[in-house]
């Protein structure tokens, strides 16, 4: 039975297909832009830091926040104390754009993840060309030779790389890489479905200097607090974020339960 991941992959396996334009003129694009915010380092600092994600919708809870402004959101998480923030920009699965990414970004000082399914080279110079500081590759949905690739090219170009896992064998297949930036998704992306134990038993098989960050399934303070004593560096929260009434009070109110 195909999955959503199954589905969510499909389409950007053909986008790919499709992309004639030369690698070579995307990196040489790339190359030309000013230096990332730094998306690992903002990771690094004490205490829990909060990755907050800009999000419309997603395929598994429908319609989150479709009619967001991302700046007016972007520059609330910030004000309550994010790290960095997060921003979907897959269009036919969650609602995000492209545009998305750069309003957000150009309305705040702290550094922005792109979030989509990476699977071409050239979709890690779009991050970049796009303005994001950092590239999510999802080992899932990747092969050792892409995820490599994608990690090599990641670094070339000066951008972050946020590599997410969702098992053991991810989590090595990630470490052989070479990742150095990890999120353990308490979300599994072929169910949907969201077990926060899954992050908490991985994250000790983690090697120490690998930033480690926890990703969905934060809907309380106690929940981050777990995840904090637990060993994570940072936590990515969504949909918890996007629909809170006051976005300020929620951030200060995750960062605080593991002050």
């Amino acid at each position: 039975m195909p999955t959503y991941l199954d589905d969510i992959l499909a389409v950007h396996r053909h986008d790919a297909e499709d992309d004639t334009r030369p690698l070579g003129e995307l990196v040489e694009q790339a190359l030309a832009l000013p230096e990332c915010r730094g998306f690992a380092s903002a990771l690094r600092a004490p205490g829990l830091a909060v990755v907050a994600e800009v999000k419309r919708r997603s395929p598994s809870r429908g319609p989150l926040a479709p009619d967001l402004v991302p700046s007016v959101v972007a520059k609330a998480y910030e004000a309550g104390g994010a790290a960095c923030i997060s921003v979907l920009t897959d269009e036919a699965h969650f609602g995000g754009s492209t545009a998305d990414l750069r309003e957000a970004r150009g309305a705040v000082e702290v550094p922005v993840l792109r979030k989509d399914f990476t699977v071409s080279s050239n979709d890690v110079c779009d991050a970049r060309l796009m303005g994001a500081d950092a590239v999510l590759l999802i080992v899932a949905a990747l092969s050792d030779g892409e995820l490599t690739t994608f990690l090599a090219l990641a670094r070339d170009l000066g951008i972050d790389a946020l590599v997410e896992v969702h098992d053991g064998v991810e989590l090595a297949r990630a470490l052989g890489a070479g990742a150095s930036l990890i999120g353990v998704n308490a979300r599994d992306l072929r169910t949907f479905e969201v077990d926060l134990s899954r992050p908490v038993e991985l994250v000790a098989a983690i090697p120490d200097g690998v930033v480690t960050v926890a990703e969905s399934g934060v809907r309380t303070a106690d929940d981050a607090a777990r995840l904090r004593a637990a060993g994570f560096d940072a936590v990515l929260v969504g949909e918890t974020l996007v629909t809170a009434a006051d976005p300020v009070a929620a951030v200060q109110e995750l960062r605080a339960s593991c002050s």
